[in-house]
């Protein structure tokens, strides 16, 4: 299936590398990485995922500043081999606890060791960390968390000013804490990704919420566990669900589609809504789901362009935060598109402004607008004057735009799908485990036409 697999980092220094069946040349590993950065075909700034340079396909993710990639000289599903890169992503991740250049260097013989029994001759063996546990005897070398940057997804589970615990991002599986012990805990995360489009005038032509229930157990001897959500949850747009249950009116939770874990047992799920699980080893996916049901859009996005002038225009870009004002929204960039004939963009950002950042990408013409936080209910503008260095002869709105939106809402969840409870069967009296439920709400589409 594969023939290569192979590790870089943001220089493209090589970190990992695999040749499974010998057919590929063994510089692969810098065609790849020139042609991923001088990548200036169709216009593009970033190379796809998927590329053929000389007969050889190549696959690639790129995950916390590391690009996995994979080689084969055989026409394979595209989508099969760029899932793989993520589980093996994962799988790694599970053993060492944390991913980056520095874990990778120090558990080399350990992650070579991972490979083997993934991936035999570039064909898939397994990617369950449970089953792996089995075949592995190497101990990770565990990094010292608290001498890493900050990353974005390590930090944005956070509850006001207290801070949800990070040892479930840099955490190994298999490595016990200092002096021998295992802190038992298990951590929870609902995380949404929504896709939105606006009309010009602002109405909504499509909504959707791909929604995932992630799980991470740390619990010694697998214990039971049971999850309930909302009592109100409705599969199916017909009103009643595939099990058997009818929704309770129209503030009921209703989701299109999902789908589950194979080690979660449904059989009380049309009655009480709990799920029944005994938690493998690593993260998974307990519950995928899908939802087109009317909900709110956590952000209103107002876009104007205008002419201004002879080789002028002008435009303005507002954003408004409809979520309760206890969230708080990071990380926001939005972009835009601009007239190619574009030479020159100032910026007016409103009086006040803290924690914003402003830029003409000048190759691609977009007009770029980040902002660090925004907390619920806030409201802001954007001004920006373009020269141009022709006349415009055509509409200004079909030659600029669509505008998009990145951001992400920790603790908030648009679905309202919550979890009631997190029911672990108890070994003593005295077990007490430590659990975490998390809220996350990221953009996967969100964009605002002109």
């Amino acid at each position: 299936m594969i023939s290569q697999f192979f590790v870089l980092s943001q220089r493209g220094d090589n970190i990992v590398f695999r040749d499974y069946r010998g057919d590929v040349p063994k510089a692969s590993t810098e065609i790849f990485f020139r042609k991923v950065k001088f990548w200036k075909e169709d216009g593009e700034e970033e190379a796809p995922p998927v590329f053929n340079v000389d007969g050889v396909n190549y696959f690639h993710v790129k995950i916390v500043g590391l690009l996995f990639v994979a080689t084969t000289r055989t026409n394979v599903s595209p989508s099969l081999v760029l899932e793989l890169l993520q589980r093996i992503a994962r799988v790694v991740k599970d053993y060492l606890g944390i991913l980056t250049e520095e874990s990778l260097r120090k558990n080399f013989v350990l992650v070579y060791e991972l490979l083997d029994e993934v991936i035999d001759f570039g064909y898939v063996q397994t990617t369950s960390t449970e089953v792996l546990k089995s075949y592995i005897f190497n101990e990770p070398i565990v990094v010292d968390s608290a001498l890493l940057p900050t990353l974005g997804p390590a930090s944005i589970f956070m509850q006001g000013t207290k801070r949800m615990p990070g040892t479930a991002v840099t955490k190994s599986v298999v490595a016990n804490e200092p002096g021998g012990r295992k802190r038992e805990e298990i951590f929870v995360d609902i995380i949404e990704k929504i896709s939105v489009t606006f009309s010009a005038s602002g109405y909504i032509l499509t909504s959707e919420i791909d929604g995932t229930i992630q799980m991470k157990s740390y619990l010694s001897g697998n214990p039971e566990i049971k999850l309930a959500l909302n009592e109100d949850v409705t599969i199916g747009r017909s009103g009643s669900s595939a099990y058997g249950y009818s929704g309770s009116g129209s503030g009921a939770v209703i989701l299109d589609d999902c789908n589950f874990h194979e080690s979660v047992h449904l059989d009380n799920f049309d009655l009480d809504r709990t799920l029944s699980l005994v938690p493998p080893d690593g993260e998974f996916p307990v519950m995928n789901y899908r939802m087109t049901q009317e909900f709110k859009p956590p952000f209103r996005i107002n876009a104007l362009i205008e002419e201004a002038g002879s080789l002028k225009a002008e435009v303005i870009l507002k954003i408004r935060a409809e979520f309760p004002s206890s969230a708080t929204a990071n990380t926001i960039l939005v972009q835009m598109p601009l007239p190619s004939y574009t030479s020159r963009v100032s910026f007016e950002l409103e009086p006040g402004a803290v924690g914003q950042m402003t830029d003409f990408k000048e190759a691609s013409k977009r007009l770029e607008w980040g902002l660090k936080k925004i907390v619920g209910g806030a409201e802001h503008t954007l001004r920006a004057k373009l020269t141009f260095s022709q006349e415009s002869h055509g509409n200004l709105t079909k030659e600029a735009g669509p505008v998009s939106m990145n951001f992400t809402i920790p603790m908030y969840n648009a679905s309202r799908l919550q979890v009631k409870y997190l029911q672990i069967a108890k070994k003593s009296k005295a077990y007490n485990p430590y659990r975490w439920v998390r809220y996350v709400t990221q953009a996967n589409s969100y964009v605002a036409r002109l």
